[in-house]
């Protein structure tokens, strides 16, 4: 044989081998406006910070016009919290399989009309379902928008500045919130707060439709796991439902028992259908990846401590010390100034220069020593006892929320960003009504008082009491939390193998 028909020979049995070779993952080239697509990203996150804080500061002024309860006035912020907790999981994978730009311009509008009719709520019940549907929409478009961040930015330093970023960003929101609620409170009435999301909704959704790309390649080609999507999301409604009453009720109340049993037997169902399902909304290898289920049980126990920490000192400032809700927004203004320097700009150079464990401890033994400081809370005290308490609390969780972001998505495949954004997300919103509701608790259980009526009954200083106890049990939280830090593995450098065989860079 000559040496043209050998080549002829080898050339052929490449070109076979190419044939029969599984085409290789593409990589996906940066969308043509990534800097718009952040932005977007960032705006949506935004709304959702922003309305947290807003609606904390207005809580008072808007229970006072209704003349309801403090407990009644709860279900403003409970309402909210519980629908977009319930739905993330189902959002988060809807966009894996439908696509995820789609899912997001529905999540922003949805969130905006809610907005409006919310801002013309004329009873509280009509409000609350307006919080609701909120709630609802801010589910969709939040988990999209992590989902959208996870595949534009490649695994590594790249995704971890721009988680950075949008800590900076959505801390300076924190505190914009804060100190908007009380200044359009105090001007224009609690209404005004529900009509600022109305403008920058608006806008994300008409600049979506039109910078936001398609990824219809990104789509997996699967179904949505029904059974598991309507258990998932009636299980995790009911739950946080649950905790929202035990925040106020207690969790020996009949009101708490009935829909934690029932969330407890819905969520089983949810396991038994996930085990035996051919495409299951939460495949079970992808938990057992990495640091996916050790940062998703950090996420709870962080956010738990956030959730009542905020919910007391927001108390403490207005109805123990006689803060006006513009004096109070800014006395959460040195913590958001600690999450934008620190976590905005430090965390992912922090997680570069000591590995992402390292980070997670020092994280949770910040947090633990501020709340342990806290528990000097008195009733004759004033805002610079408790701000060293703060600024150490947000200190660690300033690096740590991002770096747990980090960890959460470490190895995540295309098609999995839904899934992944929407398991931590869910993690992070299942704390905060969970803190508030073992905090109100243990708060309400030590004061002989009820916590709801601390303008008329409780004394000042039966209510602090209780908030010290509260505080005492988040400094023993905070313990757990270092422990499961310390179980936080590093994931690999860019660039590397995961253990599926994909390069995680790649995206």
């Amino acid at each position: 044989m000559t040496d043209s028909n050998l080549r002829e020979s080898d050339r052929g049995e490449q070109e076979c081998e190419a044939l029969e070779a599984p085409p290789a993952t593409p990589a996906v080239a940066k969308p043509r406006h990534a800097g718009m697509v952040f932005a977007l990203i960032i705006a949506a996150v935004f709304l959702d910070v922003v309305d947290f804080s807003i609606v904390q500061i207005a809580l008072p002024t808007i229970r006072t016009q209704f003349s309801v309860s403090l407990v009644d006035s709860q279900w403003i912020v409970g309402a909210y919290g519980i629908t977009m907790a319930g739905f993330l999981m189902l959002s988060g994978r809807a966009g894996d399989v439908y696509g995820q730009k789609k899912l997001f311009i529905i999540g922003v509008s949805l969130f905006s009309i809610a907005s409006l009719t919310g801002g013309l709520a004329p009873s509280l019940f009509t409000l609350i379902i307006s919080r609701s549907v909120q709630g609802v929409g801010a589910a969709i478009s939040t988990v999209t928008a992590f989902s959208i961040l996870v595949s534009t930015f490649p695994e590594g330093q790249e995704r971890n500045r721009a988680l950075g970023i949008m800590v900076a960003v959505l801390s300076a929101g924190f505190a914009a919130g804060s100190i908007a609620g009380g200044v359009l409170t105090g001007f224009l009435g609690w209404r005004s707060v529900m009509f600022v999301n109305v403008p920058i909704g608006t806008a994300a959704a008409v600049l979506s439709q039109k910078y936001l790309p398609d990824n219809k390649h990104r789509i997996i080609k699967t179904h949505l796991d029904l059974p598991g999507a309507l258990t998932i999301t009636s299980g995790l409604t009911l739950l946080v439902y649950a905790l929202t009453v035990a925040g106020t009720s207690g969790f020996a109340s009949i009101e708490t028992i009935l829909p934690l049993a029932l969330s407890a037997v819905i969520l089983t169902s949810f396991a038994l259908i996930e085990s035996r399902s051919k495409s299951p909304l939460i495949p079970m290898e992808f938990l057992r990846r990495g640091t996916v289920l050790n940062a998703n049980i950090l996420a709870l126990i962080f956010t738990s401590l956030s959730g009542g920490l905020g919910f007391i000192i927001t108390i403490y400032l207005q109805q123990i010390l006689g803060y006006s809700a513009l004096s109070a927004g800014f006395g959460f203004l040195p913590p958001a100034a600690v999450f934008f320097v620190v976590g905005g700009w430090g965390t992912s150079r922090l997680v570069s220069r000591f590995g992402l464990r390292s980070v997670l401890i020092t994280c949770a033994v910040l947090i633990t020593v501020g709340c342990a400081l806290l528990t000097q809370i008195s009733a004759t005290g004033n805002y610079f006892e408790i701000l060293p308490g703060m600024l150490l609390w947000s200190l660690g969780a300033s690096i740590g929320f991002p770096a747990l972001g980090i960890a959460a998505l470490s190895g995540t495949e295309s098609g999995e960003e839904g899934l992944a954004s929407g398991l931590i997300n869910t993690s992070m919103r299942v704390g905060f009504p969970l803190g508030l509701a073992v905090l109100l608790t243990i708060s309400s259980a030590m004061d002989p008082q009820s916590i709801g009526t601390v303008s008329q009954l409780a004394s000042a200083i039966g209510v602090v009491d209780g908030f010290r106890y509260a505080f005492l049990a988040s400094t023993i939280m905070g313990v757990v939390g270092i422990v499961f830090s310390f179980k936080i593995k590093n994931p690999p450098e860019n660039g590397e193998m995961t253990g599926s065989g994909h390069n995680a860079g790649v995206v």
